[in-house]
């Protein structure tokens, strides 16, 4: 039978690591002019916004109030009953 494949086609890679030493980070492009538009919009209307904090958001995933207390009480008279 004959391989379908090439024995020698084969290129192992090679890992060359990255120098160390910090990388600048890639400079920050204003947003296009539509794209202000938008968050304007959604601003206005009250919408959550890309990048910041959703005030109902944290409102609704937050432990109610008087509820943060789960231990269980102990007993006044030390006796187990």
């Amino acid at each position: 039978m004959t391989p379908t494949y090439s024995a020698t086609g084969r290129r192992p890679r090679v890992f060359v690591p990255v120098p160390g030493g910090s990388v600048p980070p890639a400079p920050q492009l204003p947003d296009p002019p539509i794209y202000r538009e938008l968050m304007r919009t959604w601003a206005d209307r009250g919408r959550t916004l890309p990048g910041r904090d959703d005030p109902e958001w944290v409102r609704l995933a937050a432990l109610p109030h008087g509820l943060g207390d789960f231990s269980v009480p102990r007993d006044p008279r030390g006796d187990g009953r």
